[in-house]
């Protein structure tokens, strides 16, 4: 297997984040090939809100995609409302199509190689990895949620199954059905486990809306069981994205928000909608010899603080500087999302317990508390 590589940098995804690490892997200097079996640009489910430090790393690679500033972040829950601004630069709404396409053609006009291809093995020795049919010093992992390389690199802890990624929506406004289906286990504890498990696991729906953006916040809208993440993302259109457990129906969901439910009455829907889940990945590293996992691929916990690119951009970067230190990878890794974990392990045990009404309430009572999240996880 060993031999002359045919690049210094094998990209796995060509996501948002398959590209960001591909144009970091070119301004270090290094040669970048990304392998994905999709054309440009792909869209799916997310939020599709940049914090501040995402839309700070794009610039790293000058990349500037269209969108509407976004000044904060607010929870609402019926009447009550709690917003925090973001102390510095806004963040920004951008469709997911937009996004990509930027990235695409930045990373096109930096030399940066494309094959049409999926990644079905995977082999690797002392000196390079082998995937797709090209043999690259390093590989970067970059393929979402349900990762390809992190299967074959033996990086996967224990099976994760379910629904698939974008486009996983089960009918019209439906996601992760088979998720919240399951097969019964009979009686007792094993049973007990399988159901709650089920349920805890989460989904993502993602739709948007013609209609002018009314606020230059996202709006967390709390449901009984889901969240409603509404993002201006152009003048005249707005994403929403849901996040809940299996089933998961649109309209019902926002039917139980009311005041969401009255912004959007009437407006057209844009598209199809997008669906993703189980949302919940976990990983046994992030390295194997050759092989490292950026962004989704290297372990999710929820999208429910809404700052995946952002860690997928701050690992791209952070890959690219421990190509030859695994260790250090895993340590950078660390300190990039500790943050995240930890404030998303909290809000989704809580919103996933009886606790879930009071969170809106404490948020309300406790503004520095609500400000003091929003600004660790916005830079």
């Amino acid at each position: 297997m060993t031999g002359t590589p045919d690049v210094d940098v094998l990209v796995v995804g060509g996501g948002p984040v398959g590209l960001a690490a591909a144009l970091e892997a070119r301004r270090a200097g290094l040669s970048a090939l990304v392998v994905e079996p999709r054309g440009t640009p792909v869209d799916k489910a997310c939020g599709e809100g940049l914090m501040p430090r995402a839309v700070d790393l794009l610039r790293r690679w000058d990349v500037d995609p269209a969108g509407r500033p976004l000044a904060g972040i607010a929870y609402v829950r019926d009447e009550l409302r709690a917003e925090h601004r973001f102390a510095g630069s806004p963040g920004r709404g951008v469709r997911r199509t937009v996004l990509h396409a930027a990235l695409a053609d930045r990373a096109a006009a930096a030399g940066v190689e494309r094959l049409t291809a999926r990644v079905g093995d995977l082999a690797q020795d002392g000196s390079g990895v082998t995937a797709a049919g090209v043999r690259a010093r390093w590989l970067l992992g970059c393929d979402g949620l349900h990762s390809t390389v992190r299967r074959l690199a033996g990086l996967a802890d224990g099976p994760r199954g379910g629904a698939g990624g974008s486009g996983a929506a089960g009918g019209r406004g439906t996601a992760g059905g088979a998720g919240g289906a399951g097969g019964s286990a009979g009686a007792g504890e094993a049973g007990a486990r399988g159901a709650r498990a089920r349920a805890a696991r989460r989904f993502g729906v993602r739709r948007h809306y013609r209609v002018a953006p009314w606020t230059d916040l996202v709006e967390v809208h709390w449901g009984r069981r889901a969240e409603a993440y509404v993002t201006p993302v152009a003048p005249d259109l707005v994403g929403v994205a849901l996040l809940g457990p299996a089933p998961l129906d649109v309209d019902a969901e926002l039917a139980a928000m009311p005041a969401l439910a009255a912004r959007l009455a009437g407006a057209p829907v844009d598209a199809a909608d997008r669906g993703a889940g189980p949302l919940r990945q976990r990983t046994r590293a992030r390295t194997a010899g050759r092989v490292l996992l950026v962004g989704d691929a290297s372990g999710y916990v929820d999208a429910l603080t809404g700052e995946g690119l952002r860690l997928g951009f701050a690992q791209a970067v952070a890959a690219v500087a421990h190509l030859d230190d695994p260790a250090g990878y895993e340590r950078a890794w660390a300190a990039a999302t500790r943050d995240y974990r930890l404030l998303t392990s909290t809000l989704v045990a809580v919103a996933t317990s009886p606790l879930r009404g009071a969170l809106v309430p404490a948020a309300v009572r406790l503004p520095p508390v609500f400000a003091g999240a929003v600004e660790r996880l916005a830079r």
